[in-house]
């Protein structure tokens, strides 16, 4: 187990914005764990929504900010596989013309980890004293997924939920059909994959969905409300902090 423990929290848009309880839920596990946290408050969007856009300059921008605000950080932590993604894969992208921005946005993706990758992999928490009576299933975000292949940190530490049934849905990987902009641009086709994850995630039985992603939640939680169905959706951070 890593003794040093310390960590820079960068917050997801989606996370300030409309769901900070995931936020609060993430400091109050570290705090637990005893983890020096920070947080800068002048961190901004890492410029995802730009660069799937096609919008590269102003993506560069909002990278070079992400990059200045977080060059002393020794581990950025964040509730969001996508934004991770968008670190760690895309930042060293946007620069491959400017050797010095490279390698600042080289060294800021080596120090960047999604919230459940960092606690099993970085901390060696699997454990984290969790208590939620419910029967869980989990859905697979893609870029989580795919992106940073983060598949098994999150089920380890949701087995290690006292009181908690995990339930494996069908087709736990498949698309939610959310993608930012695409469910905006392809509304329909958006629909109809939302409509199948819920089909699946209903079918599994369990009584909440979990994830760590919050744009897909948010769209699973969307379609879930406007079938009247009484599933709860929650992110992982909350499920953790129960006691």
């Amino acid at each position: 187990m890593n003794e040093n423990k310390k960590a820079t929290l960068f917050i997801q848009c989606l996370v300030d914005t409309i769901y900070p309880e995931v936020g609060e839920a993430m400091v109050q596990i570290f705090r637990k764990l005893d983890v020096n946290l920070s947080c800068p408050t002048n961190q901004t969007c890492c410029g995802q929504p730009a660069f799937n856009s096609g919008y590269r300059k102003e993506a560069r921008k909002a990278a070079r900010h992400f990059i200045q605000v977080f060059e002393n950080a020794e581990m950025i932590v964040c509730p969001s596989g996508s934004c991770v993604t968008m670190v760690r894969h895309h930042y060293p992208e946007l620069f491959t013309n400017e050797p010095h921005w490279l390698q600042r946005a080289n060294s800021a993706a080596a120090r960047t980890y999604e919230f459940t990758e960092y606690l099993v992999d970085v901390l060696g928490f699997e454990d984290v004293g969790a208590k939620y009576h419910a029967k869980l299933t989990y859905h697979d975000s893609c870029h989580l997924l795919r992106g940073i292949g983060v598949k098994e940190q999150p089920r380890r530490l949701l087995s290690h939920v006292q009181g908690a049934e995990f339930i494996e849905m069908n087709n736990s990987d498949q698309c939610c059909g959310f993608g930012g902009a695409f469910s905006v641009k392809y509304a329909d086709i958006s629909t109809a994959m939302v409509t199948e994850k819920v089909k699946n995630i209903i079918e599994s039985g369990a009584d909440t969905v979990v994830g760590c992603d919050m744009g897909c939640l948010m769209n699973i939680q969307g379609m879930l409300s406007r079938m009247g169905s009484k599933i709860k959706v929650k992110h992982i951070a909350q499920i953790l902090s129960s006691t």
